[in-house]
């Protein structure tokens, strides 16, 4: 009989299915889908959940960086130090705000934003600092957050991949001035399309954003300031609210398939990133590997997935040719290595001993 295959994710509800099919009934009965209770207690519950301050949700994790940065008064004229290894969308925020990203390399280990790479770019014109907590793995905040003090500039965190990760013990989007969260459906917490969030302890802050992510609205039909539409649907938010009391356990479940691999694959030839903070919560678990090709292509031939997050460095991107970037060759080096592995909650052990067992058994070098 032949095993079935190994897939890189699973998207559909499980055991929250009845609550999900519960949460859009009651949109539609109610008839109201945008920016009504369903929203409003999403965030109220998302702000308990994460520690962080106010919730105000938007249409994406990009527009929530982008929106952070415009109520910040970042801009033209304005720096922004941000990782060579993220989803294209970090930089593409800052851009969308006017202002330049600057790339910073990375902690060869950690893989996020190296702080001491960040402290020789410091300039007049940088304004802020953007963290990406990569792979769910929270960046450096302690020493990122020394510096940003020293020198006056904000401290923005891209938590888009780690939703209740903590760094030292604290939760991660604390730390900064504001943090932005993704609710794309493969995140840690996923709706059933895109969405977003900002969280922020600053209640002028939270204000300024809510008006920018309404058409610069600030009465109904009373606009002040050219804004675009960013907003959370109803259907999507009661989808978040039926799914985020499973978070807790699916974040748990999460770490115990990432600590089944790191011991499997100890005595094989790829290479683990390793867990530098216990509150790595493992969006992905992704490896590095010289013979990524024929590794993945080893993989495939015995039906087990793999993806590459992310295949080309940040800097290297055309999308970003204009803002001159510099090379960043560790992050070059890791982008040519990188390979994530299935990891979600609803993946079994059978399955993670399969995948570890058919990397044991890839040929050499």
């Amino acid at each position: 009989m032949t095993a079935a295959a190994v897939r890189w994710a699973d998207l559909k509800p499980r055991e929250e299915s009845a609550a999900v099919d519960a949460a859009i009934r009651r949109v539609l009965d109610r008839g109201w889908f945008v920016l009504g209770p369903e929203v409003e207690a999403f965030e109220v519950e998302f702000a308990a959940a994460t520690a962080g301050g106010q919730t105000i949700t938007v249409a994406s994790g990009t527009d929530a960086l982008t929106l952070i940065l415009r109520a910040l008064g970042i801009g033209p004229g304005d720096e922004v130090i941000t990782t060579a290894l993220s989803a294209v969308y970090t930089a593409q925020a800052v851009m969308m705000a006017g202002a330049r990203p600057v790339f910073a390399d990375l902690d060869p280990e950690r893989l996020t934003l190296d702080p001491a790479a960040v402290a020789g770019l410091i300039g007049p014109s940088t304004a802020a600092v953007m963290p990406v907590h990569l792979y769910g793995q929270p960046a450096d905040l302690a020493a990122l957050r020394v510096l940003t003090e020293r020198h006056g500039l904000a401290l923005i965190e891209d938590c888009c991949q780690a939703h209740l990760a903590t760094c030292d013990g604290v939760p991660i989007g604390t730390t900064g001035v504001a943090a932005a969260y993704s609710f794309y459906p493969t995140k840690n917490l996923g709706a059933f399309g895109d969405g977003g969030a900002v969280c922020t302890a600053d209640s002028r802050l939270a204000a300024r954003i809510r008006q920018l992510r309404n058409g610069g609205q600030t009465a109904r039909d009373h606009h002040v300031e050219p804004a675009a539409h960013s907003r959370l649907d109803e259907l999507q938010a009661a989808v978040l609210r039926a799914r985020l009391p499973y978070l807790p356990a699916w974040t748990a479940r999460r770490r115990r398939l990432a600590a089944h691999y790191r011991e499997g694959l100890t005595a094989t030839a790829v290479r683990v990133p390793p867990e530098l903070d216990a509150g790595h919560v493992y969006h992905l678990f992704p490896i590095r590997t010289a013979a990524r090709d024929r590794l993945r292509e080893h993989l495939g031939a015995r039906d087990i997935d793999t993806l590459i997050h992310y295949p080309v460095p940040l800097p290297a991107q055309p999308a970003f040719a204009a803002a001159a970037p510099q090379p960043c060759p560790i992050a070059a080096t890791v982008c040519d290595e990188l390979v994530s592995l299935p990891l979600y909650p609803g993946l079994d052990d059978e399955a993670v001993t399969r995948v570890v067992d058919a990397i044991a058994s890839a040929p050499g070098d």
